[in-house]
């Protein structure tokens, strides 16, 4: 069971996938896209799906869909069963609305239309007015796609999308295309639409400040794993693997060696409190001893001084606004590190670093939080 609350039950919802497994036809044997997935969605929930370019994000939607087929496990929607063993129901039976990235409306209809068309026949149209007064689109109802802007357009889609009344609303990174303006604003309007309509989420993006601000929860992938779901705060402060620690929070991950309670690391060594972390249960000794220990270190938990001497070299820096973002290599690593504005270094320039007394950390495998950081 992925990190986050517990799961609804069968009866409770929206979603739910069980032991998903999927490989493209012609792959090899071993090359599996998705491995084992177990999510479940409740009634009005938004959930993200997160991952480098590749984990499996939008595959995992065409499976909820229809537009692919497991090859193990099942789908569930609405608290039926729409793919499995011994069942399978295409798109258009499963009561799924989908939002793609490049809109995907009918250019020949115009907005009432578009949103009509997602109508089952007979349907009151008073929900299609509805719909686009609650996604302030009214007074456009006969304007056509081209004659909208891009805003809009999502806006229309997503209309189009809930016409039907579906319980699962599937978002395929919808607001990619959008300005930043127009996307923050729409970002921030979606769970409230989704909550308006009765409706679940999913929705796929690769960007980690877009899922963290607008999810109930953030399922993270990487190669078709899934390694952890959960809300974003418990997410920000206890990552379940060191691929979530790294990938979220764009933190900097060090190689270590225990002594004890002595921790060693490219950057030096230092004091940990608390016992070697626990394995996850099953882990063999083997496993144990192939599994690396890691450190996880926040980008402000490691200074840096320049020092003519010193290992240390800076290969760029980003204006954050508040603060630099710098990056520096140092032992074969390529850190991040976030320093105040006053600190001004140049590219090429020679530096130290030291880690910070006190910075949080967490030791990985087993994600033990180191309580304090205590450089020799």
């Amino acid at each position: 069971m992925p990190s986050g609350q517990s799961p609804p039950s069968q009866d409770d919802a929206h979603l739910r996938l069980e032991n998903l497994w999927h490989r493209y036809p012609g792959s090899a044997a071993e090359a599996w896209t998705l491995q084992g997935i177990d999510l479940a969605l409740r009634p009005g929930e938004l959930v993200g799906l997160l991952g480098p370019s590749g984990c499996g994000k939008t595959t995992l939607l065409r499976l909820i869909a229809g537009f692919e087929r497991p090859a193990r496990g099942s789908v569930a929607i609405a608290g039926r069963q729409v793919a499995g063993p011994q069942r399978w129901l295409p798109p258009e039976r499963r009561g799924v609305g989908m939002v793609f990235q490049d809109y995907a409306l009918f250019p020949h209809l115009d907005a009432w239309r578009n949103v009509c068309f997602g109508l089952r026949r007979g349907h009151d149209s008073g929900r299609a007015a509805w719909l686009l007064e609650l996604l302030g689109l009214q007074g456009l109802e006969r304007r056509y796609p081209h004659e909208l802007s891009g805003g809009q357009r999502q806006r229309l889609a997503l209309a189009r999308a809930l016409a039907p009344e579906p319980s699962v609303v599937l978002l395929d990174e919808p607001f990619s295309n959008l300005d930043v303006e127009v996307r923050l604003r729409l970002r921030s309007e979606l769970s409230g639409v989704l909550a308006h309509c009765g409706a679940s989420g999913v929705i796929v993006t690769h960007d980690p400040e877009e899922a963290l601000a607008i999810c109930d929860r953030v399922a993270v992938l990487q190669d078709g794993v899934l390694h952890q779901c959960a809300r974003p705060q418990e997410l920000v402060q206890r990552p379940a693997t060191a691929f979530v620690g790294r990938f979220l929070l764009q933190a900097n991950l060090l190689p270590a060696r225990r002594d004890g309670q002595r921790l060693h690391t490219p950057l030096g060594s230092f004091l940990a409190d608390g016992p070697p972390p626990a394995l996850p249960q099953g882990t063999g000794a083997a496993t144990a001893r192939a599994e690396p220990l890691q450190v996880l270190l926040d980008s402000e938990a490691i200074g840096l001084q320049p020092d003519p001497a010193g290992e240390a070299r800076v290969l760029g820096r980003e204006f954050l606004g508040r603060d630099w973002l710098y990056r520096v290599s140092c032992a074969g690593l390529t850190l991040r590190l976030r320093l105040p504005l006053e600190q001004v270094h140049e590219r090429g320039e020679a530096c130290r670093l030291a880690l910070t007394p006190g910075a949080p950390a967490l030791l990985y495998p087993g994600a033990m939080p180191l309580l304090t950081l205590a450089p020799d």
